[in-house]
């Protein structure tokens, strides 16, 4: 019976930096009134103000969510209260300042983000997974050494769950009809684009 190679399995990680090319807002609109009707209407006059800023070139629409419903004081209604929840993906960071100035100036009760990532990460990924593999053989060789004998074959490889994209978040320019932004620091950050994988080896001449 042949004996079968000794392996040495190693992991390997690495990783791409790149300026983002692409944000997401969210911003939600809140409005009150006596009854549902009355909510509502203050609530669509509200984000119509938002919307110069929601169709600006470059900017989509992800998804608007609402909700309207009786507010209580103790076990008696109070009125009722409507909110909206838009979600925006800016493709063209050079509007996101002009973006965030106009919606700001709309008065949400809210405004996150922006959060940053790339158009097109896999562009970038395929450069983090040659890193990968590169540090997953460079410990294997490592290793092979260590043990008196030389690196083989490449047997298996396998990819490990953290790979992927770790957005950024953070939150100049005046628009008209929108507060001064300029100290906010919305400039583009880096994203950073990670691949783990585990490999397996034969030793030779151990």
């Amino acid at each position: 019976m042949t004996e079968s190679a000794p392996e040495i399995v190693t992991e390997g990680s690495g990783w791409v930096e790149h300026t983002a090319d692409r944000a997401e807002l969210s911003v939600v609109f809140d409005a009150r009134g006596r009854s549902r009707t009355a909510a509502a209407e203050e609530l669509g006059r509200r984000v119509a103000a938002a919307e110069k800023a929601l169709g600006l070139p470059g900017l989509t629409v992800r998804g608007r969510r609402v909700s309207v419903h009786t507010e209580y004081k103790g076990s008696k209604p109070a009125g009722c209260r409507a909110s909206e929840a838009i979600q925006v993906r800016v493709d063209d960071t050079d509007v996101l300042e002009e973006a965030v100035s106009l919606l700001l100036g709309a008065e949400p009760a809210s405004l996150s983000g922006p959060s940053w990532s790339l158009a097109d990460p896999d562009a970038v990924l395929a450069e983090a997974q040659r890193r990968a593999v590169a540090d997953a053989r460079r410990r294997a060789e490592g290793y092979a050494a260590a043990l008196g004998g030389s690196l083989g074959r490449l047997v298996r490889l396998s990819e490990a769950p953290e790979h992927g994209v770790a957005p950024m978040m953070a939150v100049r320019a005046r628009a008209e009809g929108g507060p001064d932004v300029a100290d906010l620091g919305l400039e583009p950050e880096p994203v950073r684009v990670t691949a783990r994988c585990t490999t397996t080896w034969t030793l030779i001449g151990s």
